[in-house]
This record gives C-alpha cells, sequence and structure tokens, in this order.
C-alpha cells in the first residue's frame, strides 16, 4: 500500500495518563509493525515518572482486529506477541483497555494481558482459532481460564463464537460496559484508579477458578472431550485446545506458555490449519479475473428480476429481499405465484420461530417482493434473473421476451445449471449483457453462486455480477462455459462411481456412510434423493448424444426414475422416507432390484468396502478437476475448492477437493486413476494430462497455480 505519514502506534500524554494509539486501517489488525509500535511506546513509558496510568486505545473501526494471517505464511517476524503482551502486562502502573467492535483472537488476547478492561455496549469478543483448525496461541489458552475460568474459557475457545459485551461483563471478561466515547471512558476511569490507590491487576498471577486441584480439570476437560469428537469429526485441533487449556491449570503461567507454544506451532503446520487458511486466502483471490482491465466499473444494481417463482425463484427473491432489494418475480402461472408467496412466507416464519430473524423484519423484507404475470413489469429492473425449468426451447423462449421488455444496459441472467449459456444468448440482441448465475439450493441458505462468463459478456457485467455476489452475502466464483461448468461437471464422475458402486453391490448406505465417514456434508444417493433423482437423469436424456453408450451409465438410477422412485418427494429412492420425520431408512425392495439389474447386465459383484468407494469417487472429482484447470473453465485451482466446500458439503477441514490432493501427493492420486484403469472400466479411468504432467514434475495444484498466476500477471 502507499506510505503512511504516521506511524502505526502513537502515545500522548493527558495529564497524568498516557493514550497509546493503535491507528492501522483497515482493522488494526496485530501485524508486525503494530506490535513493534506497541513495544516501543510501552518501553518510552517504562520509566516515565509523570505517567500514572495508560490507557491502550485504537482508532478507526475496532479495536485490534485479531493477528495477521499472512504470518503463517512467512513466520511471526520480531518482536512476537508474546514478548509485547507480556511487556504491557509488565507495566508498573495500571494499564486500561479501550474496547470497540470486533475484538477477536489476538486482539482478545491482547486486551487480557491489559490490567482492566472497559467496552463499548456494541463490542463483540471471541477466539475463533478453532474455526480456522488452530488454537490461540499468544497466551489465550493461559491468561482467559485465569480470568473467567476453565467452563468458560472452554465454552469460548471451544464454539468460536463471539459474545457481546454485556455476556463478556456479566462473566468478568471485561470490567465496564459504557454507550459514550470508550477512549474518554477509559481515561476517566483511569483516573479513579489512580486516584483509589488501585494498582496493576495482572492477569498471569490470577488462579484458574472453578477448579478444585489438576485431577478435576482433568476430569472437565475429559468430559468436553468426549462432547467434542461428536462435532468435530475427523479434526484435531479442538484436542489441541483442550490440552492447551487443561494446561493452564495444571501448570505454573510460565511452563504453561511454554506448553500453549508448543501446541500452538504443531496445529499451524497441519493440515487443518492450512487448509482452513487456503480456503481464507482462496476467498480474496476470487475477484481477481485474468482478462478484465483494470478499474472495471461495475453497474448499479438498484432492483431486480425473476422468471420463475418454484423453489430456485422464491429463494433467489429472498436473497435479494434480505439485502433490502425490490424484486419484480413473473410467473406463467397464478397457482405458481401463490405457492411461491407461500413458501417464502414460511421459510421466513421457520426463521422468526428460531429467534434468528423477528416478525417486523420479515414482514418488510416480504413487502419488498412484488408478483406479477405481466413480463413488462421487468422494464425497470438492472438484473433480472430466469430461474425457470432446465429446457433449452423454454429458456430461449423466456430471453427473447426478456430481450423486448428488459431496459438498455439491464443484465439478463440465466440461473442453469447444465445448459449452454451462450446458445441462450444468442437469441437476444445483447449477448454482452448476458451472463449465468447458477444459484444452489436452497438459494437463501447456500453461499456459493457460480458466476457464468459467456463468451460475449462485457467485462463490467461480470464485475457487476462479483458486486452483486457480495451485496447478498455469497462467494462468487467465475466459471467460463460449459456442461455443468464447475461444480456439476465434477459431481458428474463422482456420482457415476458412488453409483456404480451400487450396482457392484455396496447398499447405499454403505456408499453414503464411506463419504460422510471422509466429511461430506451427505453422501451423494441421499443428495440425489433430496434433489430428486429425475433432476439429474432427465439431463442425461437431454444429453444422451454425449454420453458413453454404456448400459451401466447411471443405470442405478435410471432404474429408480422407471419405477417412479424419485427420492423423498415420492417417499423412497434410493432409500425410503417413511413416517412423519421421513427420515431415511435401507430399503430392502430397491437393493434387490439393483442386484437383479447387475446380474441381467453382468456387473461383477465387487462389493467394494468403504475405502474403495471414497477412493473411486475422490479420485474421479479430483481427476474432472484438472480437466476443467487445463480447459480454463475454472480459473484457478482454490476456486474449485470454493466452488466445493461452499456448494457441495465437502469438508473445509480438508481444504477442498485440489488442495486435498496435493496433500495426499498428485502421484498417488495418479497411480489409483492408473490401478482403476486396469481393476475397473478403463474408459472411465484416463488422466486428465494436467494431473499427470504435474504428477511426474513431483509439482502440486498449488505450485501450478503460482505460477500461472505469475504468467498471467506479467501478461
Amino acid at each position: 500500500g502507499a506510505s503512511r505519514m504516521t506511524e502505526p502506534v502513537s502515545h500522548a500524554l493527558n495529564g497524568t495518563i498516557a493514550v497509546v494509539t493503535v491507528d492501522s486501517p483497515p482493522v488494526n489488525t496485530l501485524a508486525r509493525e503494530v506490535r513493534a509500535g506497541l513495544k516501543k511506546s510501552f518501553e518510552a513509558l517504562r520509566g516515565d515518572p509523570a505517567v500514572q496510568a495508560i490507557v491502550l486505545a485504537c482508532a478507526g473501526r475496532t479495536f485490534l482486529s485479531g493477528g495477521d494471517m499472512r504470518e503463517f505464511e512467512t513466520g511471526v517476524l520480531e518482536p512476537g506477541y508474546h514478548e509485547v503482551l507480556r511487556l504491557i502486562e509488565d507495566s508498573a502502573v495500571p494499564v486500561v483497555a479501550a474496547l470497540y467492535g470486533s475484538v477477536m483472537g489476538g486482539g482478545l488476547e491482547t486486551a487480557i494481558a491489559c490490567h482492566y478492561r472497559i467496552a463499548q455496549g456494541s463490542t463483540r469478543l471471541g477466539l475463533p482459532e478453532i474455526t480456522l483448525g488452530i488454537i490461540p496461541g499468544a497466551g489465550g489458552t493461559q491468561r482467559m481460564p485465569r480470568l473467567i475460568g476453565l467452563e468458560r474459557t472452554l465454552d469460548m475457545a471451544l464454539s468460536g463464537k463471539p459474545l457481546t459485551a454485556a455476556d463478556a461483563r456479566a462473566i468478568g471478561l471485561v470490567d465496564r460496559t459504557v454507550d459514550a466515547d470508550v477512549t474518554a471512558a477509559a481515561v476517566t476511569w483511569a483516573r479513579e484508579l489512580v486516584a483509589a490507590g488501585k494498582g496493576p491487576r495482572r492477569t498471569r498471577e490470577m488462579t484458574v477458578a472453578g477448579v478444585a486441584d489438576a485431577g478435576d480439570a482433568a476430569r472437565i476437560v475429559a468430559e468436553r472431550r468426549a462432547a467434542a469428537a461428536r462435532s468435530f469429526k475427523n479434526r484435531d485441533a479442538y484436542n489441541v485446545l483442550l490440552d492447551a487449556v487443561q494446561a493452564a491449570a495444571e501448570l505454573p503461567f510460565d511452563q504453561g506458555i511454554a506448553r500453549e507454544r508448543e501446541l500452538s506451532n504443531r496445529v499451524e503446520r497441519a493440515v487443518e490449519g492450512r487448509a482452513y487458511r487456503h480456503l481464507f486466502f482462496a476467498e480474496r483471490e476470487l475477484r481477481r479475473i485474468p482478462g478484465l482491465p483494470a478499474g472495471v466499473a461495475s453497474r448499479r444494481v438498484a432492483r431486480v428480476g425473476i422468471v420463475g417463482a418454484g423453489t430456485m425463484g422464491g429463494g433467489i427473491a429472498m436473497c435479494f429481499a434480505n439485502a433490502g432489494i425490490p424484486v419484480t418475480l413473473v410467473d406463467a402461472k397464478p397457482e405458481a405465484l401463490e405457492r411461491g408467496r407461500a413458501t417464502m412466507r414460511k421459510n421466513y416464519e421457520r426463521s422468526v420461530a428460531r429467534g434468528s430473524l423477528d416478525a417486523p423484519t420479515m414482514e418488510r423484507r416480504l413487502a419488498l417482493i412484488a408478483t406479477t404475470l405481466d413480463y413488462a413489469a421487468l422494464g425497470d429492473a438492472d438484473l433480472i434473473v430466469e430461474a425457470a425449468f432446465e429446457s433449452m426451447a423454454l429458456k430461449k423462449d423466456i430471453f427473447a421476451r426478456l430481450d423486448a421488455v428488459a431496459r438498455p444496459g439491464a443484465i439478463l441472467a440465466t440461473n442453469t445449471s447444465t445448459l449452454d449459456i451462450d446458445e441462450i444468448a444468442a437469441v437476444t440482441q445483447r449477448p454482452q449483457d448476458v451472463i449465468g448465475l447458477h444459484f444452489f439450493s436452497p438459494a437463501n441458505v447456500m453461499r456459493l453462486l457460480e458466476i457464468v462468463q459467456c463468451a460475449k459478456t462485457a467485462p463490467e457485467v461480470v464485475m457487476t455480477a462479483l458486486d452483486v455476489a457480495r451485496t447478498i452475502k455469497k462467494v462468487g466464483v467465475v466459471a467460463k462455459v460449459c456442461y455443468g461448468f464447475i461444480g456439476n461437471r465434477m459431481m458428474d464422475p463422482y456420482g457415476r462411481e458412488a453409483e456404480r458402486c451400487v450396482l457392484e453391490g455396496a447398499t447405499p448406505a454403505e456408499v453414503d456412510g464411506a463419504l460422510e465417514d471422509f466429511g461430506m456434508a451427505m453422501g451423494i444417493l441421499a443428495v440425489y434423493d433430496m434433489a430428486g433423482i429425475d433432476i439429474g437423469h432427465l439431463t442425461r436424456v437431454e444429453r444422451a448424444h454425449l454420453l458413453p453408450a454404456d448400459p451401466t451409465f447411471y443405470r442405478a438410477t435410471a432404474l429408480l426414475v422407471e419405477r417412479g422412485w424419485l427420492g423423498q418427494k415420492s417417499g423412497r429412492g434410493y432409500y425410503r422416507y417413511d413416517g412423519p420425520e421421513r427420515r431415511r431408512t435401507p430399503d430392502p425392495e430397491a437393493i434387490a432390484m439393483f442386484a437383479a439389474e447387475a446380474a441381467r447386465l453382468g456387473v461383477p459383484q465387487r462389493r467394494p468396502a468403504a475405502q474403495e468407494i471414497r477412493e473411486r469417487c475422490l479420485v474421479a472429482l479430483i481427476n474432472e478437476g484438472a480437466r476443467i484447470l487445463e480447459e480454463g473453465v475454472a480459473i484457478r485451482a482454490s476456486d474449485i475448492d470454493i466452488v466445493y466446500t461452499a456448494g457441495y458439503g465437502f469438508p473445509s477441514y480438508r481444504g477442498g477437493p485440489m488442495f486435498y490432493a496435493d496433500t495426499v501427493g498428485l502421484q498417488v492420486i495418479l497411480d489409483k486413476i492408473l490401478e482403476f484403469q486396469k481393476v475397473l472400466d478403463p474408459q472411465y479411468w484416463q488422466p486428465a494430462p494436467l494431473l499427470e504432467k504435474l504428477a511426474r514434475e513431483g509439482s502440486s495444484f498449488a505450485r501450478w497455480q503460482a505460477e500461472s498466476s505469475a504468467t498471467s500477471d506479467r501478461a
């Protein structure tokens, strides 16, 4: 960035009170220069006889917001966190922290190294490290139990959820709350402390409350470990966190800090922590689109039109209404509009019942959604999203009508998940304004939005789509046109292997169980049942000429469709869904039907075990990802990882399929493909050329991405 005239940390005297101010936009991260500035100020104030107390304050949007994520890659440069926090805590005069905004992670660890804490009423305080696969590493696991006790520290650190200022005050994490200017209030309070003869109150000198002895601490931690094992499947950071907090109850402070440091280093290097950081940085890369001119402006989107009032159209309407943007929803049938309205209201009412929304907000949002049968009502929309049934003829008809009514400069988007958008754009006089916006079901919940850049889409239309994604709190990933874009195209071979395993004699529950044990939010066969088995089947019928002429290809699915067993909506699919709560239960009849069909087609009964099921599905997924990268359908390997973790339930702690492939090693993945080529159907097991090349070079998708990004930066 530009060089700043002012230092990030300064101090000034206010009578006998020194105010140390951090001003390092945008969010006062504890980066190296901030730590160096704090060290300089606290050392300068150390022997000053004029100073009777110190206030640690910040300027700008928030108090110290957290540690510097970039240092995980570079290593923490001097001065380190421990040295600086120790210096603050060592102060011979009282230090008061003036808290406001988001006080998270390293920011909160700094606050509890101060002697007294006052917070503005709207402050949020938290230790979110576990959500990034790491643990508080700047003394948080040692000071926090001394301040608020073992149990409450574990509540905070295991959930990663922030507390309000009022909650923090109730448990003694902050001493006072104030609604006025918190820095002024901190100075006033510092004067009172001096007048009352109150000296420093060092957190490290307190004893851990609520613990009778070491055995008691061990018992509390063991109970938490058992409970956490269920919610932190396949993860280790919570175990390490529990070890560190237990050390606070069992060891003197300095030994506890040494233990925390050793444990913290371990999780930072572990795959889990690297996976979360990979996704954190991957999200920041999403808006860098090669070929978009620098400084391209986006168009204003103040009104939105939506065509199609089904599940998808209604969900999309809610996304915009939630962001305060008025929506006009069009459908050809009045009963479809009625049903759509009722469904949206029901969805909002569920949120009100859960307490995540209040009734007046619900009514305000519903009032932003107008319904009509008349396309002309879309004349003032800045963006129109078509969310009709997956049929090329229908979509072309809708786009021709939209082209006639939409104002010049309006963006026309399709929510298709598979169709060729270039072909749809061709029926309009404005292909430069056409783009794909592929929402994921349920649209009002899922974070992912695939933005499909067509051959003729104008750069500012792509930029507008990225901004719209941000406005409606979605993660927008840009893809190029191809069958299924990024997500569904990769899902195809993954699903093919899952259902092929069923024909080979594995039960649906065994297949889904193997995938869920790996960490997928839901096994793919259960997903098909939820979405409707006919959806994917109809797409395959429409594309039959492009698919292998193999009678076993997606045969289990076709069989279910022939029977009319379409999943949850029919009460049965791969599973049965009986009773009022429609829980999935195995269906012996379906299993017998698959076995009979396998016998008719001569499919060998391998009865694949969990490991083989997992390997076949994941390796097929990764191999297709490599093809997509090579074709330029996805810009970056990390974009694919975002698509899969944000939209397809791939476990974040594994970093997405391409990051996961790198951690396993691409040579290992290639060897698997070659093995499957020998023992399974070779037409499905051809290594992607990019995967083969990188494996042979001992390289990785990450290295390939860094090299291609450097090339496009120079271009």
